[in-house]
């Protein structure tokens, strides 16, 4: 079989690059480190399907340096090893491009840091997860991280311009077009792989024909797409409205097709505050200690653990009021900004600053409201009954 229509209209320069145009348009720090030939290791983290991969080969390619691609999914150290050991013999600039690099665990990535860190590889990790919680500290604080963001409509028509002239069909009608660009959600594989499915089954790309295409898939759990996020939205939902069977099948359905158990635990301990919150309180230490347990003991055994918390935070009792309290507070910092604190709880280190007021008339445990005067009749923590 041959390259997927998304790997045959790769770019092949910086010019053809489609997005992401806060990082390579013109005087953006991307496009000026290449220009001036000054490319450190990068972390680059966003939504699937917008540019990631692309970009880190093209600059390779704009640099005249070697790129190396893994996927952290199934590449090891030995896989690291070798790249390392051709960089150590190489005069040119090596490039590493760690696909999925949340997946390297703390071992993997430390084993990584030296190397970084003398400059032997350029490393450029991709993630569609946060990289402060996925990448070690030591690693982030010599990389860069950049900040991808789902291609625009405008974006995807171009990309599928290109698709449809790579395989031959002419302009799709408003409608079809629509369809697609929806379909895809800001992910330009995603609108390419249909697009090709459609045109390899039917000869003709059109919505009845997408449809079809869409729906004679077998179904599939992509990791770095549409049904991952489907799956765990279905999750989170399932425990918030308490229904624990079904919360069970889709944790089951994520844990069958091999997804990263932190990735399910973190968001349980996010649900656990957000969701159950001062209803159970005990729902984030379970949470927390499913997380722990995922990651001391990791598959197959910890699918256990996350079982044992789905049906614990999915049979607790709901209460959102510490969220939408502390969101409520949120709004009025972005609305006013850093009002003045109440004198009397200002910290007073210095006698200067003590003969100044400040916490002056301090008690331990006062009667009134101690936020700032603009907001002393707001009440943002309301406990639900």
């Amino acid at each position: 079989m041959g390259k997927p229509l998304a790997e045959r209209i790769r770019p092949k320069n910086l010019k053809g690059f489609v997005g992401q145009t806060h990082l390579v348009g013109k005087d953006k720090p991307v496009a000026l480190a290449i220009k001036g030939g000054q490319i450190h290791s990068m972390v680059f983290w966003g939504p699937p399907g917008c540019g990631k991969t692309t970009l880190a080969r093209l600059i390779a390619n704009e640099i005249g340096g070697e790129f190396f691609g893994l996927s952290a999914v199934s590449a090891g150290k030995d896989d690291v090893r070798k790249v390392i050991k051709i960089a150590q013999n190489s005069s040119q600039k090596v490039i590493l491009f760690l696909d999925e690099i949340h997946r390297f665990n703390k071992a993997q990535q430390d084993f990584l840091l030296p190397y970084v860190e003398d400059g032997t590889i350029t490393l450029i990790g991709a993630t569609t997860e946060n990289p402060s919680f996925e990448v070690i500290s030591p690693l982030l604080s010599r990389s860069q991280v950049f900040v991808f963001e789902p291609l625009t409509e405008e974006d995807l028509q171009e990309v599928l311009r290109r698709g449809l002239k790579e395989i031959g069909h002419g302009p799709l009608d408003r409608e079809t077009e629509s369809f697609l660009i929806e379909f895809s959600n800001g992910d330009a594989r995603q609108a390419l792989n249909l697009l090709e499915a459609s045109a390899r089954l039917y000869q003709e790309v059109n919505l009845a024909n997408l449809q079809n295409a869409l729906q004679s898939k077998f179904l599939r759990y992509d990791q770095a797409g549409e049904e991952h996020y489907n799956t765990i939205s279905a999750f989170i939902k399932s425990m918030r409205a308490s229904d624990a069977d079904a919360a069970l099948y889709y944790l089951a359905r994520m844990v069958n097709a091999g997804e990263d158990p932190l990735f399910i635990a973190r968001r349980m301990v996010i649900f656990a505050s957000e969701d159950i919150g001062m209803a159970q309180p005990t729902a984030l230490v379970v949470a927390n200690e499913v997380f722990r347990a995922c990651e001391t003991i990791g598959y197959p055994e910890c699918q256990e653990n996350l079982a044992h918390g789905a049906v614990y935070l999915a049979l607790a009792k709901k209460d959102r009021s510490s969220y939408d309290a502390y969101f409520a507070a949120l709004a009025d910092v972005k609305k006013h900004g850093n009002l003045p604190i109440p004198m009397s709880i200002r910290n007073a280190p210095t006698k200067l600053m003590k003969d100044q007021g400040y916490g002056k008339g301090y008690e331990k445990y006062p009667k009134g409201s101690l936020l700032p005067d603009q907001l002393k009749r707001k009440k943002y923590f309301k406990r639900e009954s």
